[in-house]
């Protein structure tokens, strides 16, 4: 009964989505970011290009990532550390959600350009779209119709498409200052490599984070059915989290990278202050409201299995505690790539899942057992943020000395 009560819970762990999703924030999230500094250049010609030649290779490349994926689908989640007892739901859920997620995509990748051109509406219509429309679609897929575990892919499959749609829309009625001609499609060097020094940082996050879980379900695993599925909900939970903060963020994207290019540092350094402010406010209520309602929470994904709540419960609290740095942590996450310096954005962007995360999770639970799993992403985000404010620190000398010189510069045409 205890596996049994697991394996919906258990399907959250799967990470291969995750995998195909970064697609779409390797094209969009890159090409965001160039957009948005761009437009402050007003440079809308060379923005056109950037926008069509993202949209158009994120499909092209996301369809062959998807026919591979589905080809290898059984090795895939068995390395990902499916059991053989959920692996007939695993393989049911995961094969239609991979097949379909060429419109998730072009959702996310969409959703990063309209919002580098400040269209917020226009994304967060499509995305609630598809979110009341999911939730509206999982009990009658799941058990009305009695689909089980492949209703839940089934409705998760509409409701992308109907986001797709909204996207759709917004295009063929030239809402967008970006035409998305296949005319402007440009896959030059010039192009390819500003978008790709962006959008190749947010691919290994994205990459990072699989992995990360791979190595958490694997690590579970010698502990038992019921620590592992703990993991699923622990991982849903946080991810609400932080997708709140992506979300504040994509409204900080666009004003930072404009500001960058139109070398407005004043607006700048006051958006990173209010991102800063209000991101952590929000991590803060979030880490109470874990850490109070944990047991309930984990209560909401089993009936029976007290082992997996007790697990679930103390996972909760701790990532919740290190949750409050998580909004200091992104904002110069998202600053470093907004404005073009990949290498300090590929390596903050790596800390939290991959540099900091990968040696915690190989030796804290030789040295902590399971708790050892479930304090490794906190130990992880304490390290992440010591590092964040080092490179901080760095980033903001190098403004200020610019806009020093900037203040010279018009004080000596003003003399003149």
């Amino acid at each position: 009964m205890k596996e049994q009560n697991s394996k919906m819970a258990l399907l959250g762990s799967v990470p291969v989505p995750k995998a195909l999703l970064a697609l779409g924030l390797l094209f969009g999230n890159g090409a965001a970011a160039y957009l948005s500094r761009l437009l402050g250049k007003c440079d809308k010609e060379t923005a056109n290009k950037v926008a069509s030649t993202a949209l158009y290779s994120s499909v092209i490349i996301g369809a062959i990532a998807i026919i591979i994926s589905v080809i290898f689908l059984k090795p895939i989640l068995r390395q990902l550390g499916a059991l053989d007892s959920v692996m007939p739901y695993a393989v049911s859920y995961t094969s239609i959600y991979i097949v379909f997620s060429i419109f998730n995509v072009f959702n996310v990748t969409m959703n990063n350009i309209v919002s580098s051109e400040g269209a917020a509406k226009t994304a967060m219509c499509a995305l609630m779209a598809g979110a009341i429309l999911n939730v509206i679609l999982d009990p009658i897929f799941i058990y009305s119709l009695g689909f089980g575990i492949a209703g839940a892919a089934i409705a998760t499959a509409i409701s992308q498409m109907v986001s797709t749609v909204v996207y759709l829309i917004y295009i063929f009625r030239k809402s967008s200052m970006f035409s998305f001609s296949i005319k402007e499609y440009s896959f030059t060097k010039d192009v390819m490599s500003e978008v790709l020094k962006i959008g190749i940082p947010t691919l290994v996050f994205q990459i990072l984070t699989s992995v990360s879980m791979s190595m958490i379900n694997g690590a579970a695993k010698d502990y038992g059915s019921s620590a592992l599925a703990a993991m699923g909900p622990v991982t849903k939970i946080m991810s609400m989290g932080s997708l709140v903060v992506f979300g504040f963020l994509k409204g900080f994207q666009p004003i930072a990278g404009y500001s960058y290019g139109a070398r407005k540092y004043d607006r700048l350094h006051a958006a990173i202050r209010t991102s800063i402010i209000w991101s952590t406010c929000f991590c803060v209520i979030f880490e109470l409201a874990v850490a109070i309602f944990s047991n309930g929470i984990m209560a909401q994904f089993t009936k029976n299995d007290m082992e997996m709540i007790c697990v679930g419960q103390i996972a909760l609290r701790a990532n919740g505690i290190s949750f409050i740095l998580f909004g200091f942590y992104t904002v110069y996450s998202f600053l470093f790539l907004v404005m073009g310096k990949a290498k300090e954005g590929c390596v903050l962007g790596a800390c939290r899942q991959g540099i900091c995360f990968i040696p915690v999770i190989l030796i804290l639970p030789n040295v902590m057992g399971l708790n050892g799993i479930l304090f490794a992403q906190p130990v992880a985000d304490v390290l992440s943020a010591m590092i964040t404010v080092f490179m901080a620190l760095h980033l903001h000398k190098e403004l200020n000395a610019v806009q020093s010189q900037m203040t010279i510069e018009v004080h000596n045409q003003q003399r003149q």
